[in-house]
């Protein structure tokens, strides 16, 4: 091959390289400026998360205005639970509307970590990913970056789909072996919704939350459940059970290396909305979402409120102590 061919392949090379850069540059230009031109937005969708053998099906409401508010509603398809993840001027909270509870944070979410049904957050991964990668569609495009859930390793990257319109539809977040972990699938996009005036208020979002969820009245613990994650040289040393106002509590001590507390008790709803100031931020927890601070990790799952704290575990060994109890529940 004579050099006069080769120079010519390399340069017809380099100039499809550089209009495939162009274009990937083009496509995420259009959807940055799609999202930050939104003044409000309001979606409706599905969210997938699987978490080992167990997968969580919600349908999610998401609400966003101008000047950081909003609202996120997952139900829960299985027993209709709902939570309520808002953010107004006041701070952040996990509104449970069954018991009549919340918690508050001051907290910089939904920013802190990346939120895979979240706009603003889809969009801030893809542009802080200074390699992200544009691929054409039948429908449209799908955009490749890292994401930021900072307390589980096992997400690293995110497929984003949009449509020709620059809307995004479907978002999956993988592990690195490319298996799919969460999945959001959006199936109504409204970017000129009309919210009331206290549609971002703590008491609207209670009130206005409909659900058909019967609250689980759990008197009495007839099975305790036993994490089925403890960190290395750590063992479980006793077993308490104590009588509360309204049923049970239950305490395991586990020590060694890495000691920490386990608490259940059980739950009921509460006669008037309580919340209650944490340090910390939000986080899913298997079926719900629970709060993350630097030493505990508290949520409520089927009439049991669970309570997990140490001043040796990191903020990811204590999620996966968690999450490890909602795996596979273990009584006896």
């Amino acid at each position: 091959m004579s050099k006069k061919i080769l120079v010519l392949i390399a340069a017809t090379i380099s100039i499809f390289a550089i209009g495939c850069g162009k274009k990937n540059k083009d496509v995420i230009t259009k959807l940055k400026n799609n999202v930050e031109n939104l003044s409000a937005y309001h979606l409706k969708g599905e969210l997938e998360i699987i978490n080992n053998e167990d997968v969580y099906m919600y349908d999610i409401d998401v609400s966003y205005k101008e000047n950081d508010l909003f609202r996120v509603s997952l139900k829960n398809i299985n027993n209709n639970h709902i939570q309520i993840l808002l953010k107004n001027s006041e701070g952040v909270y996990v509104l449970t509307p069954a018991l009549n509870k919340s918690f508050k944070f001051q907290s910089d979410w939904p920013y802190n970590n990346s939120q895979i049904y979240l706009l603003q957050t889809i969009l801030k991964d893809i542009l802080d990913d200074g390699n992200a990668t544009v691929k054409e569609t039948n429908n449209g495009y799908v955009i490749t970056s890292k994401v930021n859930y900072s307390n589980n390793e096992d997400l690293v990257k995110q497929n984003v789909y949009i449509d020709d319109s620059s809307n995004i539809k479907t978002v999956e977040v993988m592990d690195a072996d490319d298996n799919v972990l969460m999945r959001v699938t959006f199936t109504d996009i409204n970017t000129r919704p009309n919210f009331s005036d206290d549609y971002f208020e703590l008491n609207s979002s209670l009130n206005t939350s409909v659900t058909d969820e019967e609250v689980q009245s759990v008197s009495k613990i007839d099975s305790i459940i036993y994490p089925m994650y403890i960190p290395e040289k750590t063992y479980l040393s006793t077993q308490d059970k104590v009588n509360t106002d309204n049923g049970e509590r239950i305490i395991l001590t586990f020590e060694g290396d890495n000691p920490f507390m386990l608490v259940q008790e059980t739950s009921s709803k509460l006669s008037e909305l309580t919340t209650i100031p944490m340090y910390g931020s939000p986080e899913m927890i298997g079926d719900t979402i629970g709060a993350l601070s630097d030493n505990s990790i508290t949520w409520s799952s089927n009439g049991i409120d669970y309570y997990v704290t140490s001043s040796n575990l990191s903020e990811q060994e204590l999620l996966s102590v968690a999450n490890s109890i909602n795996v596979l529940p273990v009584g006896k």
